[in-house]
């Protein structure tokens, strides 16, 4: 298959539309596909980077970085600039593609739309973020009541405007069917390359930062922004404290609510308790980084699919965290984990019990790579493919002059 994506993200930017999208690529090329990705350019410092990136996966993967522009409420985004979108529609809607798979609802979605309906190319979706929760972090000055209302009218616009949506979760379909949403859906993660979740080194980790073998360690890796939920997690650390004086709380990831959570931390005094490690190689130090921890802590309430948790669960970490969402899925039925209510106190009691039982911990590790393994993405493309291909071309053709 001859396979169009597009996105308002992509690597060098790290979070879980990036990651999922190198997913799905590296299994399709894997399969004997082709696969061209539109996504931003981020600007001459990272540019090496991404072209070793864009490169990884051989001829059979191919990016198209398209110039954009910063956003004034998040530096880290780029915006796609219109006019160079015009040139890279023309270049695409020419071509023959069995499939145009969209995974942001911005301009990617428009250009996505646009080039599907050219070339008589079914588009289908990908509904990774949950936008009625998202909003209202970014626009605080705006009414929850409106933001909610425009973000479930926009969705609506959105996912009518494609052939087939995919559906990370159950829990976000039912999201969608309570928006009165009726385009045909699959709920499928994106699920994860367990082959890249096998190494990771606990006593280089912990020797790297002057970690004791014995000192009790909780990790988090997440993008450093208001809705993961990362402050609650330092209010969990100082509970924790007075019990377990040398306990150490390790962040991996940044973000644009990296310069609060510092603050934060120094003005809850602790400073000697959270390490904050910025990005991590996906190859190497993360790795390291899953490994040297006695729990994996997390409770965003807006996660879509929660892959962090499946790359702890192959890692063999134990897994302290709420179920929301996305979570709630990949935590149904899970061995390693143990679930916890967002509040302090009661999160904190689930922390205490992984931290204080070497029993209890052995068994959460032991079960992680089994629950892992039911996210593969080996035992999931298939799933993708079949969608791909019972999508059928919408009955209406215009031509590139007449969508221009």
């Amino acid at each position: 298959m001859d396979i169009l994506m597009v996105s308002d993200v992509y690597f060098p930017r790290i979070n879980g539309v990036s990651t999922s999208i190198r997913t799905f690529a590296k299994a399709l090329v894997a399969l004997g596909h082709r696969v061209v990705l539109v996504a931003p350019d981020y600007g001459n410092a990272q540019r090496e980077e991404q072209a070793k990136r864009d490169a990884e996966f051989g001829p059979a993967f191919d990016v198209i970085r398209v110039p954009a522009r910063t956003i004034f409420f998040d530096p880290e985004d780029r915006l796609m600039k219109s006019s160079a979108l015009r040139a890279v529609f023309e270049r695409l809607a020419h071509r023959r593609w069995d499939v145009v798979h969209v995974h942001t609802p911005f301009r990617a979605h428009a250009l996505g739309v646009r080039v599907g309906r050219a070339c008589s190319a079914p588009v289908v979706e990908t509904y990774h973020t949950y936008f009625e929760e998202y909003v209202a972090h970014y626009l605080p000055w705006c009414p929850p009541v409106l933001t909610r209302f425009l973000a479930r009218r926009l969705s609506r616009k959105l996912c009518r405007e494609v052939d087939h949506l995919i559906v990370p979760t159950d829990e976000m379909a039912g999201v969608l069917r309570r928006y009165g949403i009726d385009t045909p859906a699959t709920v499928l993660p994106t699920g994860i390359d367990l082959s890249e979740f096998t190494g990771g080194d606990r006593a280089a980790f912990r020797a790297r930062h002057g970690l004791k073998d014995v000192q009790p360690v909780v990790a988090t890796v997440s993008r450093l922004a208001v809705e993961k939920n990362i402050a609650f997690l330092i209010d969990v650390v100082q509970h924790l404290v007075p019990e377990f004086p040398m306990l150490r709380f390790v962040i991996a990831g940044e973000g644009p609510d990296a310069p609060r959570l510092r603050r934060l931390v120094r003005e809850r005094r602790l400073e000697a308790h959270v390490l904050f490690l910025g990005n991590l190689d996906r190859r190497t130090t993360l790795l390291d980084c899953y490994r040297g921890a006695d729990a994996f802590l997390f409770a965003s309430p807006t996660e879509t699919q929660g892959l962090v948790l499946i790359e702890a669960m192959a890692l063999g970490v134990p897994i302290v965290s709420t179920a929301v969402m996305g979570t709630a899925t990949v935590l149904r039925d899970a061995a390693s984990a143990l679930v916890a209510p967002e509040d302090v106190e009661g999160f904190a009691a689930q922390v205490t019990r992984v931290l204080r039982d070497a029993e209890l911990r052995a068994l959460l590790s032991a079960a992680g790579p089994r629950d892992a393994s039911a996210w593969s993405h080996d035992a999931l493309m298939q799933r993708v493919l079949n969608v791909y291909g019972a999508r059928t071309p919408a009955p209406t053709t215009r031509t590139a002059e007449e969508i221009a």
